[in-house]
């Protein structure tokens, strides 16, 4: 199979994508993975509960919820949608080609391919995470922390970066204190951030400390079993709330060696655009930003990808039709 512009993704990068590039009468093909990177289709967002600063939504929507509705747009306008995963990706000349997990040996081709495959937050298997994940659990407190089951109440980050003492600092504004545990004797963060965190009247900073066990009702998280990495001593923090601030995986293993990447395995892109080192190739959502990770930044960067790749197939069709009319090979 041979398509103009095939889509790896399906998040709201690659459903926003898709929705431009049909309405551009494209024919985008959408390879949404089956359990891709360990996450249903849909993205980061299916695990997530209340979303409530997407526009659009006054009352908040669920984020299945949200998914399913920009999946369901980008069938509507004409995406072919395959729920297969992509396994091999050769950008080296174009066409491109592609194979698939399920038909190993079978090469598809596009023209142009946009990777929104995204970005894993990653995770610490504590006893009890699988349990109250989204329940008390989140890896994103800009997106969860004014959520309610959070306001006026202990939480807890974990994480010594910069990541981790911005993500600390904004929970203060909604919980009634933060905790934040250190498995070293130091922060990680900057001079200026670190000062400003272990100045700040509503956040606890303890150093050589790690979390355990998340304890909750059945429902929500309600404390977290500590441990001081110096003494084994363990304790019961009281918590609602616990944030995971220790970096994220981009799913950029199709490139890897074929495409600019940077020392935390993001593409990069040409500032303010999706372009990547390789023409006809274009990066959108979490897999090449690591500042602001949200849904509407997501969708923001796939509209990009989107129209970026149907005036590249415009111009090489000028190109191509160019070179036939003088004699020259395509």
């Amino acid at each position: 199979m041979h398509s103009k512009v095939v889509v790896i993704g399906s998040g709201p990068a690659a459903h926003t994508a898709a929705i431009y590039l049909a309405r551009a009468e494209l024919n985008p093909v959408l390879y949404e993975g089956f359990m891709a990177n360990g996450i249903a289709a849909g993205g980061q967002l299916t695990t997530t509960t209340d979303i409530e600063n997407f526009p659009g939504f006054p009352k908040g929507i669920m984020g299945g919820e949200l998914m399913d509705a920009m999946r369901q747009q980008s069938e509507w306008f004409g995406t072919k949608i395959i729920t297969e995963t992509i396994s091999k990706l050769d950008v080296s000349s174009r066409p491109f080609k592609y194979e698939t997990e399920w038909s190993p040996g079978e090469v598809h081709t596009a023209d142009t391919v946009i990777l929104a495959t995204g970005a894993s937050a990653r995770r610490l298997g504590l006893a009890g995470e699988d349990k109250y994940w989204q329940n008390g659990i989140s890896a994103c407190a800009v997106c969860d922390g004014a959520v309610p089951i959070f306001r006026n109440k202990p939480l807890v980050v974990i994480g010594g970066g910069d990541s981790a003492a911005e993500e600390a600092t904004f929970l203060t504004k909604y919980g009634s204190h933060v905790t934040v545990l250190v498995r070293k004797d130091q922060l990680r963060a900057s001079s200026i951030m670190a000062q400003r965190l272990l100045k700040h009247p509503k956040v606890t900073v303890l150093f050589n400390t790690k979390g355990v066990e998340v304890k909750g009702d059945d429902k929500v998280m309600t404390g977290l079993v500590i441990e001081d990495t110096v003494s084994g001593k363990r304790q019961l923090l009281e918590a609602n709330g616990l944030f995971y601030a220790i970096g994220h995986d981009p799913a950029t293993t199709l490139v890897k060696g074929q495409v600019d990447i940077d020392g935390e395995g993001y593409i990069i892109t040409k500032p303010g655009t999706p372009l990547t080192s390789v023409e006809g190739l274009f990066a959108a959502g979490d897999v090449q930003d690591k500042r602001y990770r949200q849904a509407i930044t997501s969708a923001g960067t796939g509209c990009m990808a989107a129209i970026d790749a149907e005036k590249f197939l415009a111009e090489h069709e000028v190109d191509e039709r160019e070179g036939a009319a003088n004699g020259k090979p395509e």
